[in-house]
């Protein structure tokens, strides 16, 4: 069977938990100390689909949560097929520029799809979660899904990413 690499991005704000997901998704670990990425980070993953002619190799970008690295972010998107915009369901501030990372990613990559992680939902309860989801729906035609996710307990996160490979199939 035939593997398809595409390239992934995950962005958001600093803090918010994109290299956790994606250690979580490639290596099933978690830690609590947090190591802020400096510039961009890669990872692979091969996902396997079901009945599929091949496979999907995730390429991972994790990119840098800071805003005074914007415009250097745009170079690290070029060429991505999707990208994960995650934020920190604790910090209403994260949540709200995920509308500005959309636009960034939009920017680059106007065919791309993207999937939004509302991540770190360990911290909060199920009604919590669930009028966020109430609140912000993102409903745009190229956004596939809004995931609740947490990196410490691993909820929704190779869903996640399974789903984004689907896509990308």
């Amino acid at each position: 069977m035939s593997v398809v690499s595409k390239k992934i991005c995950l962005l958001g704000d600093f803090c918010v938990g994109k290299t956790s997901l994606i250690r979580r998704f490639v290596d099933g670990q978690f830690s609590d100390q947090y190591l802020s990425t400096v510039g961009v980070k890669i990872s692979r993953k091969v996902v396997l689909l079901p009945e599929g002619e091949h496979n999907v190799e995730l390429l991972i970008w994790d990119i840098e949560g800071h805003t005074s690295f914007r415009n250097v972010a745009r170079s690290y998107l070029q060429g991505a097929k999707a990208a994960i915009i995650v934020a920190d369901v604790k910090r209403q501030d994260t949540i709200l520029n995920v509308e500005k990372h959309l636009d960034l990613f939009f920017t680059v990559n106007p065919q791309g799809w993207i999937l939004v992680a509302f991540n770190k939902s360990d911290l909060l309860n199920p009604s919590q979660l669930e009028t966020l989801l109430m609140q912000y729906p993102f409903e745009q035609a190229q956004i596939v899904d809004t995931y609740i996710t947490s990196a410490k307990t691993g909820e929704a996160v190779d869903e996640m990413f399974q789903c984004i490979a689907e896509k990308l199939a």
